[in-house]
């Protein structure tokens, strides 16, 4: 709001103090887009009084707006959040009311909240709860989706199959592209690397080799998982959250359906039998971009690149690579179903859930990976 007058200078004020009393004069221009003089001496007469009243007065005022207000409501409220007495009879009518109107209705007791510093022990209770809280849920979850899974192996789940035979083309299908792209390259970078060591010994057709037992047995499982965690674990956890957020699981709740069978399980099915074929692909895929290194670069023969590929790469190694793919889409199933079913009730949630369920993915994919190695070691495999 502002109050037009024939005044047309800087905002200035005169501070006078008596016995119990205050006296303020105010002249010049208060506006938001100018500067106005610091209430220091305002507040240091203040502080030095503290029981005095304070009586505001007109000295020429111009125009103001509600930089006045503000540089008012703050030397009155100074101290004594907002009790102090004052006099703005003498004030433009304008000024009055709008001082009436902020002081008409009292400050609602605890509106302020005093800051409060957390102790070092109490973060660090409340953060072994929460971690504590949250793996009770994890676990809670994977033992509701046994028995989910139990339920449709032996066919009494309810759930739509036309749902279901979507959910695998979004995770098979379509995921070749993504799945082909990385894992070529990934096959020429290992050609790559080893063809620059190996071929100072002679021992570039070893490349092969490497390349294939790096992809049947290691990366061709580990890069479809964290492809898959990237594009479909997120994806599963928008969604679910998303239907959270729309409140139709709760719907199907209502309704006696089990959400775990409903959409938790389809998804799981999908990633589990899925996950295989992918990484199939996923490891000829690698060997061809590894081929591609070694036919340009080392000038290896086609069939001898093939023949030697064939005779490092035993059945044994693809059939680990192949295990791994099904746990691995386990795990970036429930990770995805997990987050998403524990999403809050607004938009920035399921952006978060999604966040959520990539980085949990792929944490439970290398700790996983690295329990295969200890195992497979021990079993001298």
């Amino acid at each position: 709001m502002t109050e037009n007058k024939r005044q047309d200078s800087a905002a200035r004020f005169e501070c006078s103090a008596a016995a119990n009393q205050i006296e303020i004069r105010l002249g010049g221009d208060w506006l938001l887009h100018r500067s106005f003089p610091d209430p220091g001496e305002i507040l240091t007469a203040i502080q030095a009084n503290p029981t005095a009243s304070l009586v505001l007065a007109d000295d020429q005022l111009g125009h103001w707006d509600t930089a006045l207000l503000t540089f008012l409501k703050r030397i009155i409220d100074d101290g004594q959040g907002g009790a102090r007495q004052f006099d703005a009879t003498r004030l433009p009518g304008g000024v009055q009311a709008l001082l009436d109107l902020a002081y008409a209705v009292g400050e609602r007791a605890g509106a302020r909240r005093e800051a409060n510093r957390e102790s070092f022990l109490a973060a660090v209770g409340r953060r072994s709860l929460d971690s504590f809280g949250r793996m009770r849920e994890g676990v809670t979850f994977l033992g509701s989706a046994s028995l989910a899974l139990a339920r449709f192996v032996t066919g009494r789940a309810r759930f739509q199959g036309s749902e279901f035979l979507l959910i695998i083309q979004d995770v098979g299908a379509r995921a070749f592209g993504i799945v082909s792209l990385i894992s070529f390259l990934v096959g020429m970078i290992l050609a790559f690397v080893g063809a620059v060591q190996l071929s100072q010994f002679g021992a570039g057709i070893y490349v092969a080799n490497l390349v294939g037992l790096a992809m049947a047995r290691e990366m061709g499982a580990m890069m479809t998982a964290i492809i898959m965690a990237g594009r479909t674990g997120a994806a599963f956890a928008a969604q679910l959250g998303t239907m959270r957020v729309n409140e139709e699981i709760d719907a199907l709740s209502s309704m006696g359906i089990d959400p775990m069978e409903f959409l938790v399980v389809p998804r799981m099915m999908a990633l589990m039998l899925m996950m295989p074929l992918l990484v199939l692909y996923a490891d000829l895929m690698g060997i061809l971009g590894g081929m591609v290194v070694g036919v340009g670069m080392l000038d290896l023969g086609v069939f001898e690149y093939i023949e030697q590929t064939r005779r490092s790469v035993s059945l044994t190694q693809v059939n680990i690579g192949l295990v791994k793919g099904v746990v691995f889409g386990v795990l970036v199933a429930v990770a995805g179903c997990l987050r998403g079913m524990q999403c809050g009730n607004s938009s920035q949630a399921v952006g978060m859930a999604a966040t959520s369920a990539v980085v949990t993915s792929i944490v439970l994919i290398i700790v996983t990976d690295g329990l295969f190695a200890v195992v497979l070691n021990v079993l001298g495999m």
